[in-house]
């Protein structure tokens, strides 16, 4: 789950990390509000969308004066700002945060992010803030520093003063640089995050770090036992469809194809969606609904899949394993009877009892079209929706 910049920071000043005063507006009177209760003549006024490089993208100005700030939040509210992470269809801004302007000196780069591959969390720390980082890595990867933290024993401070000494940064921050890696990982494992991210932390022309901007991820597995971060949750960024599927328990990723894939496991949804392309298709989705799909699931995934306008035919690439093929057979069948199937319908069961659904599926007099296999019933969805 992702999460507002605006956010992040809240829960940044929880941890003790510094960041700059400021507040969300959800209009431009809010932010002019705002703006005013600060104790500086600069203010930043910043997007708050789920998407990065909405500096680039115009989402992010510099108020010199606090007479502008209610002309940059009219002009930014509204607006569909797009970057290279929301796609050409952008993102509408409905909130903005007003900050107060900082004396900057030297950016740094700071993030926390989760190893699956080793079992640890990783530090990486840079001078070269401010900047793409994924940049940095490519053209200059002697400038990150990373260290692996054994979660047994935890971040200690003298890894922190480490990675300053590396970094060579001032002696009047090391201590502060070494207090604020633990407060942010002590949030990663108190919180659930998958990724912090600082970029830029600034040190101050006062030789004092300050975070101003925050970037958090958090693993969805964790938020139940974290009431407070799922009450973040921001639906108004999810596409609505995404939203809904969540509701049933369905994992659903809207592409941009046009064939609907309905699948059971996310190795099998990878393997579809290749042989779709394969064969000459481009799929609209990724559907799983899971091991144990019952026939409510079976139509609940089927309203989903028939309420994107884009999609021109349906693709079922089940493997009953744990679910019995009949079963799924069954729920599609009950379910191309209750919903207006109006788009080929091509399914493709393989496992226990795949036989039976097969029979199940040929006599039902549905107009459907049972696949033998994964290449056939890609062949077959794709030349249905030619």
């Amino acid at each position: 789950m992702n999460i507002h910049e605006y956010q992040a920071k809240a829960l940044f000043a929880q941890y003790k990390v510094p960041v700059p005063k400021g507040g969300v507006a959800f209009s431009a009177k809010e932010a002019v509000s705002i703006a005013e209760s600060l104790d500086t003549p600069i203010c930043v006024v910043k997007a708050q969308i789920h998407a990065g490089g909405r500096g680039k993208a115009g989402g992010v100005k510099l108020a010199k004066k606090k007479e502008n700030v209610a002309e940059i939040a009219k002009e930014l509210l509204g607006k569909i700002l797009v970057t290279h992470q929301t796609g050409p269809q952008g993102k509408e801004v409905k909130k903005l945060l007003v900050e107060e302007g900082v004396d900057i000196a030297k950016e740094l780069y700071v993030s926390w992010v989760a190893d699956r591959g080793t079992g640890t969390v990783v530090l990486i720390a840079s001078t070269e803030g401010g900047v793409d980082i994924e940049k940095v890595a490519e053209e200059s990867p002697e400038k990150l520093v990373k260290l692996s933290i054994d979660p047994v024993f935890g971040y200690q401070a003298y890894q922190g003063r480490s990675v300053a000494f590396k970094l060579a940064l001032p002696k009047e921050v090391i201590g502060q640089w070494a207090a604020l890696l633990g407060n942010l990982y002590r949030f990663f494992i108190e919180k659930g995050a998958t990724q912090i991210e600082v970029n830029p932390l600034i040190i101050t022309q006062q030789n004092t770090l300050i975070a101003i901007d925050a970037k958090v991820n958090f693993d969805d597995t964790t938020l139940f036992k974290n009431e407070d971060i799922r009450k973040l949750r921001d639906l108004d960024e999810e596409d609505p469809l995404e939203t809904r599927a969540t509701e049933h328990g369905l994992n659903y990723i809207k592409l941009d194809g046009q064939i609907a894939c309905m699948v059971n496991g996310a190795g099998l949804a990878m393997s579809t969606m290749d042989v779709i392309q394969l064969a000459g298709g481009s799929p609209a989705n990724f559907l799983d609904v899971g091991g144990g799909a019952s026939e409510e699931t079976v139509k609940q995934a089927f309203q989903i899949l028939l309420s994107d306008p884009n999609v021109k035919g349906v693709f079922v690439s089940i493997f009953g394993g744990i679910v019995r093929c009949e079963r799924i057979a069954g729920g599609i069948i009950n379910a191309a009877k209750e919903i207006s199937l109006n788009v080929p319908l091509v399914v493709r069961l393989e496992g226990t009892h795949a036989k039976e659904a097969k029979e199940m599926l040929s006599e039902s007099g549905l107009n459907l079209i049972v696949a033998d296999t994964l290449w056939d019933g890609a062949q077959k969805i794709v030349a249905a929706v030619k």
